[in-house]
């Protein structure tokens, strides 16, 4: 299959609107109260006031696939943090030498999961300069996830200025080489040491950057990278495995529900993830990589492991569909690549039908028996655009044509399409530059 060309695309408006009624018109209380819109009440989240502490001791780079990488928690020399109160505000920002935060035990986000997240990766390109994929995505979902469990709003323009300053400042080092990358965790908690259940009354605001392994390449897993690394439990070759063979899927059992219409799976929440680890860990000891979630007495297919999941199939009117999970109903994660690869099928492949509807294990099964399951691939920051080989579902096993020899020529050609903007291979408006500064 052609690599796929892209055209620029209007971003979406930046709105609430995959919340219910009742949590949207809770969310825009507390954005008003927080973004002042020029007549502060309290201080706005300002990227002018930015403040930069020199890490004094700084790191060594280490090598791209090496043990420290796979262990996926060494971190560049500094971090980005901001802290509000409910009294005043935004304080000042500071870029200052990464390391530990001091937090009382009575803290907030200790006790009540007041605490939400977004994964990025800066990419150094093949023409020199550093880019951030689609960065007003990321601030967009990371306002709607902040004020999900009442969190202070903030400008999303500001967040992108303080990113970007960032970025600038740790990239000459740490993404020095064409076609590197390193992944940021902008993350926000509640910090106020009091117990109740309340909303938050101070929070801090922070980004780091992690070095991480290109999971879904087999050609960046070293055959020496084992679990005695320090990956904890053999992630290295597992991921070496995946990206060679495929994704392998457990369907989740009747009695295992990962979020539910109305809930707060549409945001990056950490609630959303730390229920999921034994359904995760079943699958791993049963030789799959991850649990695909279902929903209902139905089964609606919903996400795969932390991924949105799609399927390309033919349907009964021999018509190719790339069919996902729709939004709405605060079941699934608005991804910034879902979204990337929906508009990118939409305006480069007219002979595929794009459709976001609820759709079941039954009808895989179903494309499976009839011989029109053509592939199924995951897609998210980290792993990226993952083809997938086999499903379990319930006793049935379900094979893709990847697992029978075929290759997955629909989801490589997304992954290149993505990956030319990423790298600036194909100058596109979704790969945001990022200017540099020598410290």
């Amino acid at each position: 299959m052609a690599p796929i060309a892209v055209t620029p695309l209007s971003p979406p408006s930046p709105t609430l609107d995959n919340t219910s009624k009742l949590t949207k018109a809770g969310a825009e209380t507390i954005l008003s109260k927080t973004i002042s819109n020029g007549s502060p009440a309290v201080a706005d989240l300002d990227a002018s006031k930015l403040i930069f502490t020199r890490n004094l001791s700084p790191k060594n780079v280490v090598a791209p696939n090496s043990p420290e990488v796979w262990s996926q928690n060494y971190t560049s020399d500094h971090m980005l943090t901001v802290r509000w109160t409910e009294q005043s505000g935004w304080e000042a920002p500071e870029i200052r030498p990464y390391g530990p935060l001091s937090l009382m035990p009575t803290a907030s986000v200790f006790h009540y999961a007041t605490e939400c997240f977004e994964g990025m990766k800066a990419y150094r390109g093949f023409d020199g300069k550093v880019r951030l994929f689609r960065p007003e995505r990321n601030a967009r979902r990371f306002l709607q996830s902040a004020t999900r469990i009442a969190l202070p709003g903030f400008p999303p323009e500001e967040f992108l200025k303080l990113l970007k300053k960032f970025v600038g400042v740790e990239a000459p080092k740490w993404v020095s080489e064409p076609g590197q990358f390193i992944y940021l965790r902008p993350t926000m908690i509640a910090t106020a040491p009091a117990i109740g259940i309340q909303r938050p009354r101070e929070a801090l605001l922070y980004v780091m950057m992690v070095m991480m392994p290109s999971l879904g390449d087999p050609s960046a897993v070293p055959p020496s990278v084992t679990a005695s690394a320090g990956t904890g439990s053999g992630q290295a070759p597992e991921a070496k495995r995946l990206a060679a063979a495929g994704m392998r899927l457990l369907a989740s059992r009747h009695d295992m529900i990962r979020a539910w219409p109305g809930g707060f799976g549409s945001a990056k929440v950490g609630a959303n993830y730390g229920p999921t680890l034994v359904a995760q860990g079943e699958a791993r000891a049963r030789g799959y990589d991850q649990i695909l979630w279902l929903f209902g007495d139905e089964c609606f297919v919903t996400e795969a492991g932390g991924s949105n999941f799609f399927v390309l199939w033919k349907t009964a009117q021999g018509r190719t569909e790339l069919i996902t999970a729709p939004l709405g109903d605060g079941v699934i994660l608005e991804g910034v690549t879902r979204a990337s690869v929906l508009d990118l099928v939409r305006r480069t492949r007219p002979d595929v039908d794009v459709v976001e509807r609820k759709f079941t294990m039954h009808e895989i099964v179903q494309a499976a028996d009839q011989g029109r399951l053509i592939e199924a691939f995951g897609a998210g920051t980290a792993f990226f655009i993952s083809p997938c080989s086999d499903i379990h579902f319930r006793g049935v096993d379900v094979s893709l044509p990847l697992a029978k020899g075929v290759t997955a020529d629909f989801a490589r050609a997304i992954r290149q399409a993505l990956k030319d903007i990423m790298y600036g291979s194909q100058q596109h408006e979704w790969g945001v530059v990022v200017e540099e500064e020598k410290i």
